[in-house]
């Protein structure tokens, strides 16, 4: 029984409680968080097709939109999304962590002229 006196519905009660989040291609080493989510939150991972691909813990706060990743990364290694290189791991990336300009280096947009300054390559 729930608060107010009803049964739970099981599944969709459980449904309800994880935060989502998709990935476009089977080979992604990132999703795109559909929720707010928070330090702790459970994440169900779907498909285009909305079919349920994986579910994990997520470790960092991943505001919507953003990326959180799906497996391991490892320091240098390619992340991947839309079946597409995005980027590079500037640090080794544990699976459930957000994934920013913080821990990549974008195939695509230059880093912020700070982080070029500490890397030692003014512009």
């Amino acid at each position: 029984m729930n608060k107010t006196g009803q049964e739970k519905s099981g599944t969709k009660e459980k449904e309800s409680e994880a935060r989502k989040a998709i990935i476009m291609a089977v080979a992604d080493s990132v999703a795109i968080a559909l929720d707010d989510i928070i330090p702790g939150d459970r994440v169900r991972i779907r498909s285009l097709l909305q079919e349920i691909v994986g579910e994990l813990e997520v470790s960092d706060s991943v505001p919507y939109g953003h990326k959180l990743s799906v497996k391991p990364v490892a320091k240098g290694d390619e992340v991947i999304k839309n079946g597409e290189v995005i980027g590079v791991a500037s640090q080794s990336i544990d699976r459930g962590e957000h994934v920013h300009i913080h821990n990549i280096v974008s195939m695509y947009v230059p880093p912020p002229r700070t982080k070029a300054l500490k890397a030692g390559r003014e512009s």
